[in-house]
């Protein structure tokens, strides 16, 4: 009868799940602890109203959220967050798509040096680079400054400024993350096919031709996930500049939806209202993601 048991098909199906479900638990355990519980906590905390030192958080209901949609600074955080987006894929994801079909195919002598020179900003954390751009932002003795008044152009107060502050930031952030996603689209433009690249070099093609007719369609799929990976880092990322240069100021005028959250809670204090608008940009990123994948999945290509 043992034998029989242990030859039987439901015996080898469960047999079968225990392998794979013991190399899998200890992942999904850390996922579970540090991903589902503490959004499961947020979603929970989000219907109550809590100043982190009473020992009994107050029952609100949708109180949080109400209070945040109606807010002023939420909708100024929201824009803002919209606008540092945008700036950050012109410069992260179009920007060194540029760069690496340049470099891939178009550059012969000293390929890795300028890998290496591209890649080096990566490596340093964000705070060194927030430093950095202080000193080049500076009004008074400040390169970037400097060179404009030699130029003859204005010279703004970068982070002080209303219309500038935004853009000053986003560029530490993009400089920050550029070589990532250089190094990945590199990677994808090298994997592209060299038997049609040169089939259309016969064909008299330009390098114009060749990027948008063989390259681009090639490496949509590698372009998706530095799209996916710019909206989603990039827009947490611009958090430690704000942090350390600005504090969201002037006016609020450089704060975003994640650095408002970080106000409700440390600043102000509220963390049923921190984990409201918490949740409420879960579902703003959730939903531009939904958007991105509907729009862009009929025209990515992958290779198998």
């Amino acid at each position: 009868m043992k034998i029989a048991r242990e030859t039987s098909p439901r015996f080898a199906a469960i047999k079968g799940y225990l392998v794979p479900g013991g190399c899998l638990a200890p992942a999904l355990a850390f996922l579970a602890l540090f991903t589902f519980w503490p959004l499961i906590s947020t979603l929970k905390l989000s219907f109550y109203q809590w100043n982190m030192v009473s020992p009994t958080p107050k029952w609100v209901g949708l109180t949080n959220y109400l209070e945040i949609l109606r807010s002023r600074e939420f909708w100024l955080a929201f824009w803002h967050t919209l606008e540092y987006t945008l700036i950050l894929l012109a410069l992260n994801l179009a920007l060194p798509y540029i760069t690496a079909y340049i470099l891939s195919r178009l550059v012969v002598k000293g390929q890795n040096f300028y890998r290496a020179l591209i890649f080096l900003p990566s490596v340093l954390s964000l705070a060194v680079a927030a430093v950095i751009f202080l000193w080049l932002y500076n009004p008074l003795a400040g390169p970037v400054n400097a060179l404009l008044r030699l130029l003859g152009l204005p010279a703004p107060p970068w982070l002080s400024s209303y219309g500038w502050v935004i853009p000053a930031l986003t560029v530490i952030t993009a400089w920050k993350s550029f070589g990532y996603n250089f190094i990945v689209l590199l990677a994808g433009m090298v994997a592209v096919p060299q038997e049609l690249i040169e089939a259309a070099r016969l064909e008299k093609a330009s390098n114009w031709q060749i990027f948008w007719w063989i390259v681009r369609p090639l490496t949509s799929g590698t372009a998706l996930y530095v799209l996916v990976m710019t909206v989603i880092i990039g827009s947490q990322y611009v958090f430690v500049p704000i942090q350390m240069l600005t504090n969201g100021g002037p006016d609020q005028a450089s704060t975003n939806l994640v650095f408002l959250i970080y106000q409700y809670a440390f600043n102000f204090f509220q963390a049923g209202k921190a984990a409201a608008a918490a949740v409420i940009t879960l579902v703003i990123f959730g939903g531009l993601l939904f958007l991105q994948k509907r729009v862009l999945e009929k025209g990515v290509y992958y290779e198998n």
